[in-house]
């Protein structure tokens, strides 16, 4: 087995790190995710409590199964007045990214995303592995593999360069003041 791995769910307590420097009264987050999707179960149940904790945060799971119960999830979830949203990356999340986006921005809550697009659309941040970057080592991969090499005997690589983007017209839409040393780490900032 071979090739790269985007450590999609190792991030998490990065971002939620993140979130929380950006936004340092935040205590409660929401975090959005598949139920049906075993990574997105792992990261929601074990990796984010175990980095929240430290981090004096508490998760709040807002799991869904189907596109038709995001408008449930969130009516119900609303309630618990979440500081913040989490959005674990995964199919049906990615999929439904506009109404997502868009809950988050009129329900005010600072939101953090495993896949850059988000921003792109109206979300408030990303951070995880550069992705531009990924698909030039998997062109490598390709190639080494074309000429000759065994992919038994490409090691399975990790990201080096990752990338943290504030959308700075959703931060000013949600009443949100980014602090400038947050900012100054953005690789890409929306304005």
């Amino acid at each position: 087995m071979t090739g790269i791995t985007l450590l999609v769910l190792e991030l998490g307590g990065k971002r939620l790190e993140l979130l929380k420097e950006a936004v340092p009264k935040v205590a409660r987050v929401a975090a959005l995710y598949e139920s049906t999707n075993p990574s997105s179960v792992l990261e929601v149940k074990e990796i984010l409590p175990t980095a929240a904790r430290a981090l004096g945060l508490t998760i709040l799971p807002w799991g869904t199964r189907a596109a038709d119960e995001f408008e449930r999830v969130f009516a119900t979830q609303s309630k618990e007045r979440p500081d913040g949203l989490y959005v674990s990356p995964g199919a049906l999340m990615n999929s439904n990214q506009n109404r997502i986006v868009t809950f988050a921005a009129k329900s005010r809550l600072p939101s953090m995303y495993g896949r850059r697009e988000y921003v792109d659309n109206g979300g408030l941040m990303y951070y995880g592995a550069d992705l531009a970057e990924s698909y030039r080592r998997v062109a490598y991969y390709v190639d080494r593999i074309l000429k000759g090499a065994k992919p038994a005997d490409l090691p399975v690589e990790q990201p080096t360069k990752f990338e943290f983007m504030i959308n700075l017209k959703t931060a000013k839409q949600i009443g949100l003041r980014i602090p400038p040393n947050v900012l100054a780490r953005a690789d890409r900032v929306i304005r």
